[in-house]
């Protein structure tokens, strides 16, 4: 079986490394007004009536099957879509960011490209890229490596923490663009080392290449997930399906579970990575098999809710009373805990 820790990234050590660093930053939040127990996706600070939602992330090991295309102009796109879908997760609406760029060495033709993503990525999210800072790291970049922070704004009163998530509250799910902007190593372990395969190979069951299927931006989940924050529907919980997988969802309260047994057909690039080797839990594990957001409404406004949202949601499962348990049935009708 191929492994994520063994495509070079151990989520558990990655989790304990994150866990050292903010235990020596703690107490750096007496200096502003930090709104507690309330930034599972992305951090808040209160500034009277309203709070500024923070997030940061980059597009992560995506930039190497981005530089084996010599194709740039989407991973702007993903930089964008990683940032904003965590600051929708409290309820925030995306309004800027700056950017980071680091380069081994300036490359304008590179720049324009990965600047093209960007402004798409920018207009689709309706947010303003207000700033930046590019770096040239030789010794330190080999290439180059690209991320954003972004803020949002909401009112204190309407902020999702997670914490009105209840039993029997329904779990609906938005269909995902790919494999997104995460799980890329594991990704690339298999096409590239177990198959055998090259960027410009053919995806088996798909008339794309294997990079152009690698390199499918991040859905960014704006549009869809302001109308229904602005609908009236009671949403309880929001969490983006990134690294970590249909864990994610566990960060929105640990007093509850998730039994998720409709979700939809994934995409044919997980189909394949599960058939090269990679356990189904892992899967699971890592990966967004198909859904890249949810959010949990009161299960009296599911209709509605899935009214709202249109093509591409699905009522894929209900909020359970067994406390930080994610129970799923795969596409391949195994039953699973994550």
């Amino acid at each position: 079986m191929v492994t994520y820790s063994e495509s070079g990234v151990d989520i558990d050590l990655e989790e304990l490394t994150v866990s050292r660093l903010t235990s020596r930053l703690k107490g750096t939040l007496r200096y502003c007004d930090v709104i507690s127990g309330a930034g599972h996706f992305a951090a808040l600070v209160r500034m009277g009536d309203v709070a500024i939602a923070m997030s940061t992330d980059g597009v992560g090991s995506k930039i190497l099957v981005a530089e084996m295309m010599s194709r740039y102009d989407t991973v702007g796109i993903d930089c964008i879509a990683m940032v904003v879908n965590d600051i929708l997760c409290v309820g925030a609406k995306p309004a800027a960011l700056v950017d980071y760029l680091a380069v081994e060495e300036p490359d304008p033709d590179v720049a324009d490209e990965i600047g093209k993503g960007l402004a798409r990525g920018a207009e689709i999210a309706q947010v303003a890229i207000i700033g930046g800072e590019t770096a040239s790291l030789p010794g330190i970049i080999r290439n180059l490596d690209l991320a954003a922070t972004g803020i949002g704004f909401v009112d204190v009163d309407r902020i999702i923490t997670g914490e009105n998530v209840g039993e029997g509250d329904a779990v609906i799910g938005l269909e995902s663009s790919g494999i997104h902007s995460n799980g890329l190593s594991l990704a690339r372990k298999v096409f590239f080392d177990e198959l055998k395969l090259s960027v410009n190979d053919e995806m088996p069951g798909s008339a794309k290449t294997v990079g152009e299927e690698l390199l499918e931006p991040t859905r960014i989940y704006v549009d869809p997930i302001m109308r229904l924050l602005e609908s009236g529907v009671s949403v309880h919980g929001l969490a983006h399906i990134t690294g970590g997988g249909f864990g994610n969802l566990k960060r929105l309260n640990r007093d509850v579970g998730y039994h998720l047994d409709s979700l939809p057909e994934p995409q044919e690039i997980f189909r394949t990575i599960h058939e090269a080797g990679v356990d189904i839990t892992e899967m699971y594990r890592v990966f967004n098999m198909g859904v890249g957001f949810c959010a949990v409404v009161s299960h009296d406004d599911l209709d509605d809710a899935l009214d709202v949202l249109g093509d591409g949601a699905h009522h894929i499962g209900n909020v359970t009373p067994r406390k930080a348990e994610v129970a799923l049935k795969t596409y391949t009708g195994e039953s699973i805990k994550l």
